[in-house]
């Protein structure tokens, strides 16, 4: 089929279903929601045979639903109507949601139910349901709503149901004289994402993201009582929370670390130290072993790593290779794997291209560790999405394996055409070869990891279920550390013995790094503007001609 996306921005949910639907073999172009004549347009030149929106924060046009049938992705069950159903379904505690895809009347989610898919709640982050849960349920039903598309069929009529607004502040706005720790995690996960919790800390209006439960401190409630790696602790009725992530409106409107919108405010806090222990462990990295396995995960939120992050992933990669195991595990995190640079903590610096090179230097860093390794075999266990940077970081180590249904971004080309290091000008022809360069790093479309083991850019793909991933990664890691591990552990450091005597590794590095250096600091502002806009979330003015290949062909914008 022809098939248009249309879509508020090409976010998680939209890249996979790109990505699915091009695997399927349908001819896929995408269409930013600009505004309806845009849209109109878009129809007249694609002719498509459906249009399919897997986000939107607008109406289709009645011009458009009419013409050509189109398919509403809806984050809620059959009969659930309105624009917030994800935060309202964490919000009250749902134990099971859903996913509905709805053809667009008039009415807006009141089409007929063309196909829908359930799922078991998780206590956790909005923001890691809609790119697990949601994202799975949405391509299954995405596609057995196409089948029904092509023979002709109608959906079902929608069920009695509800319309809800969006949640009012109000519904989420935290009593800390009287809410206990669920209730607290409860509403600030519900708005998770977008548009996170208004709370008010010392006299600053500020709206709150990524919280978890503190298992130990304790203290009078609404009382800060720590920080840790750029997070606040504060008090409930029955224990305590961590708020990673804060808000505030004014020259810096997007999230940064807690401890850094503060400043000041917080500086007298005690600073606990990062502790790896995954049961009492506090901050985002987490250790642990399983036989001769050392698993290290970093769950960094929304998979960017700062300067400092990257310091501490490193510092505690070193002490794992100290460890008496034979394998160690990169798992990254639940929802990325990792993302590379932390683009909102160098957007907030005095000096962004200063921040720019300290944090690439810091990836550069951990990535030479990982290579340098002779001690363990290493893994890269892929069981979120990764882009950028954080694909060429995995590539490190000697084993990149990953979850089926994980998308990939392996290029850099969309952040003003950055170049890139993290040693890829190393580690990639080892993979691809000089002839499968271009296939990846000029590839700026997302991927499926299918499609990334084809090019060999990884070696195995794993299942879809991440509680079957992660006992795949498990058992094949202790394979790993099996009888013919001192053999493997031998060649290893052969092959890294020759390659070092045709080339210093500080050779690739020094390369790379001069190209970096002109992208921060060069004439050329490109990468400086696409950060900003993204961090920001700018208004789109139109879309990039690789994603709308309908206007490529009549010379675009």
């Amino acid at each position: 089929m022809r098939l248009l996306l249309l879509c508020h921005a090409f976010n998680s949910l939209s890249q996979r279903v790109h990505a699915e639907l091009r695997a399927a073999g349908h001819e896929v172009s995408v269409e930013l929601d600009i505004s309806d004549e845009v849209t109109v347009e878009a129809v007249a030149l694609f002719k498509p045979d459906a249009v399919v929106a897997p986000f939107l924060k607008r109406k289709i046009p009645e011009a458009v639903f009419a013409a050509v049938p189109c398919l509403i992705v809806h984050p809620g069950p059959p009969g659930d109507r309105g624009p917030a159903a994800l935060d309202w379904a964490v919000l009250e505690g749902e134990a099971e949601w859903g996913v509905s895809i709805i053809q667009a009347t008039a009415e807006l989610d009141g089409g007929p139910v063309l196909a829908s898919r359930l799922f078991s709640m998780r206590q956790t982050r909005k923001s890691s349901l809609y790119r697990l849960e949601v994202t799975e349920a949405a391509v299954a039903a995405l596609f057995k709503a196409l089948e029904i598309i092509q023979r002709g069929e109608s959906g079902d009529p929608p069920p009695p149901g509800r319309w809800r607004d969006p949640v009012p502040s109000q519904a989420r706005r935290i009593d800390w004289a009287s809410d206990d720790t669920a209730t607290v995690l409860n509403k600030i996960r519900s708005a998770d994402g977008f548009p996170g919790v208004l709370d008010d800390i010392g006299g600053r209006e500020v709206r709150l993201f990524n919280a978890w439960a503190e298992p130990e401190l304790k203290g009078d409630a609404g009382t800060l009582l720590a920080r840790c790696h750029g997070a606040l602790c504060r008090a409930t009725v029955d224990g305590a929370v961590w708020i990673g992530h804060l808000k505030e409106m004014g020259e810096r409107p997007f999230k940064r670390r807690a401890t850094a919108v503060l400043g000041e405010a917080v500086s007298s806090l005690p600073e606990l130290e990062l502790d790896t222990d995954p049961e009492t462990g506090r901050g985002p990295i987490r250790y642990r072993e399983v036989g001769l396995v050392g698993i290290l995960d970093f769950d960094f939120y929304n998979g960017a790593m700062s300067t400092e992050d990257c310091r501490a992933l490193l510092a505690a990669y070193q002490q794992a290779t100290q460890r008496p195991t034979r394998v160690i595990v990169l798992a990254g995190g639940s929802d990325f794997w990792s993302n590379g640079m932390d683009l909102n903590a160098i957007e907030a610096a005095d000096s962004p291209p200063d921040e720019s090179w300290d944090n690439i230097r810091a990836i550069d860093e951990i990535a030479e560790a990982v290579i340098r390794t002779t001690s363990h075999l290493t893994v890269s266990a892929i069981g979120g999405n990764a882009a950028a940077g954080g694909v060429f970081l995995a590539l490190a180590a000697d084993e990149v394996w990953a979850r089926a249904g994980v998308v990939l971004n392996p290029h850099y080309k969309n952040m003003g055409n950055l170049y890139g290091s993290e040693y890829w000008t190393y580690l990639l022809p080892r993979r691809v070869g000089e002839d499968g360069i271009e296939a990846v790093m000029g590839h700026r479309l997302p991927m499926l990891v299918a499609e990334a083991e084809s090019l060999k850019l990884i070696d195995r793909v794993g299942p879809g279920n991440r509680a079957d991933f992660d006992q795949f990664v498990q058992t094949e890691a202790q394979s790993l550390a099996g009888a013919d591990f001192e053999a493997r552990l031998k060649t290893k450091a052969e092959r890294r013995a020759q390659d070092e005597s045709e080339r210093p590794l500080h050779a690739y590095r020094d390369a790379e790094l001069e190209r970096m250096r002109m992208n921060f600091y060069g004439f050329d502002p490109s990468y400086h503007v696409a950060r900003f806009r993204l961090v920001r979330r700018s208004p789109h003015a139109w879309t990039p001609l690789y994603l709308a290949r309908h206007r490529a062909r009549v010379g675009g914008k």
